[in-house]
């Protein structure tokens, strides 16, 4: 691991911990170099999905892509519940039956997230997801969110 300050990279592990629900660990170090503390979280790495984009191609999966989406489309929530739902998200994705997944099943999961998180932020995602171009369209996408919600 490098030190941030002095890009050493041997260093002491003072102090373990459980991080982010038991899903990573914290590591408080101590840099044999320059004697500087810092800390680190250790994760367990995803399997390697695939997603496939509506014009056919295949490009890994992205959990920042994911979060930049959340960012949009739920400024209101707190860092720490959009990170839960992108963890429920990706637990949904690791258990499709390939790892190649279609862009569109993404953005249904996405959808049904939102659908119970936040109505406002489901309209935003699904206006963009679903190309809205006109003020019809917007209202049956709204119409059509009425009839679900009941």
């Amino acid at each position: 691991m490098l030190c941030p300050y002095c890009n050493f990279d041997e260093s002491n592990v003072l102090e373990s911990r459980e991080a982010m629900d038991g899903k990573a660990t914290r590591r408080r170090r101590e840099c044999l170099k320059c004697g500087k503390r810092f800390t680190t979280y250790e994760k367990v790495s995803n399997v390697e999905l695939k997603v496939i984009k509506k014009d056919g191609r295949i490009e890994d999966y992205s959990r920042e892509k994911l979060q930049k989406c959340f960012e949009r489309a739920l400024w209101r929530v707190d860092d720490e519940k959009r990170s839960k739902m992108i963890d429920e998200i990706e637990m949904k994705l690791l258990n499709w039956e390939s790892v190649e997944i279609p862009s569109s099943e993404i953005a249904k999961i996405v959808m049904d997230v939102l659908r119970e998180t936040d109505p406002v932020a489901y309209i935003r995602f699904a206006t963009i997801y679903k190309n809205i171009k006109s003020v019809d369209e917007f209202e049956e996408l709204i119409v059509d969110y009425k009839i679900n919600a009941k």
